[in-house]
């Protein structure tokens, strides 16, 4: 991205809302962590949410990048499943939890379990109207949890999010295909620079890009910056709040 482009907006509208994006605008609203992200991983973020319309503003997607990392695209569950849903054929959707009970494997519905039951795991079935059979999903809770505070405390309503998610990936690829939310351990940098140039090579010749200048302010440097220790930059994903729909 050149010096120009930082300073430009390229609009595009969401739900009949203009929004404006530039490399500026991301850099100083737009990102979470304590690293500074480069100006490819700024075109990345801005390309995703033109072709996937989606407001930053609004949360539905942010850049979060950490010293020594990759920084990662993550949407929020909210714009998530309001695509989901938006599509003509979804037909609902079931799911719950995976667990260990005595020497049998039980699936239950919701996120909810005996006090010695064992959770391993979560599933998820969505369901399209022009499909005989739904989209199914099982999930194991030893691949996806992270350790962090939310997985530790919540573990059954995590697995049972996260196994949504990917239920919905399967049953809609063409709409969320490059979209992947927080819970996800799957947001590496190759597969998440792969999803999202494979995602703008098939729309990149679909619509011009206008842009036009827009004003911007100098920003003082911070005489105190705040040195986040290493449990709060590991605690920053919890911190972010969780404006999503009620999952059950």
């Amino acid at each position: 991205m050149s010096n120009d482009l930082m300073t430009k907006a390229v609009e595009f509208n969401v739900n009949g809302e203009p929004v404006k994006l530039s490399g500026s605008i991301v850099k100083q609203y737009l990102v979470r962590g304590n690293a500074e992200v480069s100006d490819q991983e700024i075109v990345m973020f801005i390309n995703l949410c033109k072709y996937q319309k989606l407001n930053p503003f609004l949360n539905e997607a942010y850049l979060v990048k950490f010293k020594g990392s990759p920084a990662q695209i993550i949407t929020s569950k909210e714009a998530f499943m309001k695509r989901a849903e938006a599509n003509e054929h979804y037909a609902g959707l079931e799911a719950g939890i995976i667990v260990q009970r005595g020497n049998e494997i039980v699936d239950i519905e919701g996120a909810i379990k005996l006090p010695d039951d064992i959770l391993i795991g979560g599933w998820a079935k969505v369901h399209r109207d022009d499909r005989k059979v739904p989209a199914k999903v099982r999930i194991s809770l030893e691949e996806f949890s992270k350790g962090q505070s939310t997985w530790k405390t919540q573990p059954m309503n995590m697995i049972r999010k996260t196994a949504i998610v990917n239920a919905m990936r399967e049953a809609f690829p063409g709409t969320l295909g490059a979209m992947y939310t927080e819970e996800e351990n799957d947001i590496t940098e190759d597969n998440s620079v792969r999803r999202v140039n494979e995602e703008v090579r098939k729309k990149a010749n679909q619509q011009i890009i206008d842009v036009e200048p827009i004003s911007t302010e100098t920003k003082e440097p911070d005489p105190n910056p705040k040195h986040e220790t290493q449990k709060e930059q590991a605690d920053l994903f919890d911190a972010v709040p969780n404006e999503g729909p009620n999952w059950g």
